[in-house]
C-alpha cells in the first residue's frame, strides 16, 4: 500500500471515530419554562388534541411571554388564538403562558403530549401517537 493510500486511510478512521465520539456526548436538553411556577395552567393534568405528530420549530425573544396552545384547536399552532374561549366548543383547557432563557429558536411541541409543556420531548415518536387519528 503506498503511503498516500496510508495515511488517507488513517485520517479517515480518526475523523470516523471522532465523529461517532461527538455523537455519543450530545446530549439535548429541554429548555424550561420560565413562568411554570407563576400560572396555575401548566398543572392542568389533562393532554390536548394532537395537533400534528412533529413539532414546530419557533424562534423566540427572550423576557416576552407566550401562550403556547394545549387545546390542540387553535388555527395559528403552536400559538394560542384563543378559539378555547368559545363557549360552544366546551374546551376546558387553558393555554401555557411562558418565557424563554434567551433569545432563539425552540421546537415547540404540537401533539400536545409533552411532559414538558410547551416544549417537545420526543413524546410525538411514541407509537400511540404516531398510530392516533388527528382529532
Amino acid at each position: 500500500m503506498s503511503m498516500f493510500l496510508r495515511n488517507l486511510r488513517t485520517h479517515c478512521l480518526i475523523n470516523i471515530r471522532l465523529s461517532s465520539s461527538t455523537k455519543a456526548t450530545t446530549t439535548k436538553s429541554i429548555p424550561k419554562n420560565l413562568l411554570e411556577d407563576k400560572h396555575t395552567a401548566t398543572q392542568q393534568s389533562e393532554n390536548g388534541a394532537i395537533y400534528d405528530k412533529k413539532p414546530f420549530k419557533l424562534h423566540l425573544e427572550e423576557n416576552k411571554t407566550y401562550s403556547w396552545c394545549l387545546c390542540g384547536k387553535s388555527k395559528s399552532q403552536p400559538i394560542c388564538d384563543g378559539t378555547h374561549k368559545n363557549e360552544f366548543l366546551k374546551i376546558k383547557l387553558r393555554p401555557i403562558r411562558f418565557k424563554v432563557e434567551k433569545t432563539g429558536d425552540y421546537w415547540l411541541c404540537n401533539c400536545k403530549q409533552t411532559k414538558h409543556r410547551p416544549f417537545c420531548d420526543g413524546t410525538h415518536k411514541d407509537p400511540e401517537i404516531q398510530a392516533a387519528v388527528r382529532s
